[in-house]
């Protein structure tokens, strides 16, 4: 059902479309502090990287289409690109972590996969 905030994915466009107009209007790092928390939340509704990433793409070609000129197209896709890799950094922390389990899991014997 569209616009059912009870589901994970569309609270994550609901709250992501404020938070990119902010930071493309303010460029600070509470925003990409925000960015950060968001896509630890979305970890923690099991909202899967590539749904972050559409999100993201869906969020971002809407602000795109405002653009008056390429220059400022340019500038909005660079501004966009820095959120979103504070975005997934929630991820990647994610990953590194479990990398780090499975190397010190693999050396006593045990198979985390």
């Amino acid at each position: 059902m569209a616009g059912d905030l009870t589901d994970p994915l569309e609270r994550l466009r609901l709250d992501y479309a404020p938070l990119l107009l902010r930071y493309l209007t303010q460029r600070d790092e509470t925003g990409l502090q925000a960015a950060y928390q968001l896509g630890r939340d979305a970890m923690r509704e099991s909202i899967g990287l590539l749904d972050v990433v559409r999100v993201h793409n869906d969020v971002s070609l809407e602000v795109l289409a405002t653009a008056r000129d390429v220059a400022e197209a340019r500038d909005l896709a660079e501004a966009a690109s820095t959120l979103l890799i504070d975005l997934v950094a929630a991820f990647e922390v994610a990953q590194l972590g479990f990398m780090d389990a499975r190397r010190e899991g693999g050396s006593s014997g045990q198979h985390l996969l």
